[in-house]
């Protein structure tokens, strides 16, 4: 076997063991605290999203696919999620310049977190050490700092209406302050 061979097989092999040294946070628990820089160059916390809703989705890699669908999806319904009081905060492991050049060419307007210790996408449990990247999973965040919602399975065309849906009927139960 060659080594591209045997890094396929532990591509497929490790994920679901490597994901499971580090659990999500519960529904319910407080959502752990960060403090990341975005494309920016502005330094973005959860304490900073107090008194409103927070999408906070973490995707694998900027400018693949999958990527590029969800974050057009999130900017697409935009303005929605802003009628509910809610921002949107894409986080992935990979650096400042990466996520510039992601914001920029797809006209971006929400903030993009670089975890390039991968401090963050653990503390979710979300990070996988092999293939290196976080896992496609999203977090409703209420105004008080609590998990509301947790999606563990993310199709990047309908996640974002799916995520709106959601935020619609938990707004209605819970008003934002």
């Amino acid at each position: 076997m060659n080594k591209f061979s045997l890094a396929l097989l532990a591509s497929l092999a490790l994920p679901a063991f490597s994901q499971a040294a580090s659990t999500a946070p519960a529904v319910g628990s407080v959502a752990p605290a960060f403090r990341l820089q975005d494309q920016n160059d502005q330094w973005i916390s959860l304490a900073d999203q107090q008194g409103h809703w927070t999408v906070l989705y973490f995707y694998p890699k900027d400018g693949t696919p999958g990527c590029t669908t969800e974050a057009c999806e999130f900017r697409d319904n935009l303005f929605a999620f802003k009628a509910l009081n809610a921002t949107i905060i894409g986080i992935s492991v990979q650096d400042v310049a990466s996520k510039k050049e992601f914001a920029a060419k797809h006209s971006l307007p929400f903030s993009l977190l670089a975890d390039t210790d991968r401090s963050v996408s653990t503390a979710y449990g979300v990070y996988q050490a092999v293939p290196g990247f976080a896992a496609r999973q999203s977090f409703i965040i209420d105004p008080q700092g609590r998990v509301a919602q947790h999606y563990q399975t993310v199709h990047p065309d309908q996640h974002s209406k799916q995520v709106l849906a959601d935020l619609a009927t938990l707004t209605k139960a819970k008003p934002a302050n």
